[in-house]
């Protein structure tokens, strides 16, 4: 359409979420191939808008989204990430097993990719067989982060942590509290440690 605005992309999402329309969300996967970067930029954007409104949608194109993590462009990492974090409570098992991969987009791709690496890990430690390898890797995350998205992941692990995880969060939250540079994120952080020391 030759606009610059997200809004024709955002709307045709809604259209195929309202009406559940596989054939279009197929259409638009192959569009992802395009040589043309901003068809694929459009493609994502739609792909991902569509999966926050109706995730199992997106389920039976898992393995493409996978396939996406190994891209160049970084747009399509973050993107294929907020998709993977979207349907990953209908298909955990799945995720789990290509864990290594999805964490290495943290790595290489965005700060928007590793918030929603981080969505997913929180995601899957609410499942009972993942618990223990999710929080381990949502750890080192802590460890390992910008210091400007600290606080949001700790804010948003803070839900899944229990009695017998508050101990070690609460630890790596401490240790990083010298990194902070403005006192509103030491703050933010500060919050999150008391709530979980409160946890019986």
């Amino acid at each position: 359409m030759g606009r610059r605005d997200e809004l024709p992309n955002i709307e045709l999402a809604k259209a195929i979420a309202k009406a559940e329309n596989k054939e279009a969300v197929s259409e638009l996967v192959l569009l992802l191939s395009d040589k043309d970067k901003n068809v694929q930029s459009d493609a994502i954007k739609t792909l991902y808008e569509a999966a926050e409104l109706k995730p199992a949608l997106l389920v039976p194109h898992f393995d493409k989204f996978l396939e996406l993590l190994d891209s160049k462009n970084t747009r399509l990492i973050w993107g294929a990430m907020t998709v993977i974090e979207a349907i990953t409570g209908h298909i955990p098992t799945s995720v789990f097993e290509n864990l290594s991969k999805i964490v290495g987009a943290a790595d290489k791709g965005s700060v928007i990719a590793r918030d929603h690496v981080v969505g997913t890990l929180v995601k899957l430690a609410s499942v009972k067989d993942y618990v223990i390898e999710s929080k381990s890797l949502l750890l080192e995350q802590l460890l390992s982060c910008p210091v400007n998205q600290l606080p949001m992941y700790a804010e948003m692990i803070l839900p899944i942590a229990n009695s017998s995880s508050k101990t070690s969060l609460s630890k790596v939250l401490s240790g990083r509290l010298s990194d902070m540079d403005k006192e509103s994120k030491r703050h933010r952080i500060e919050k999150v440690i008391k709530k979980l020391n409160a946890i019986k």
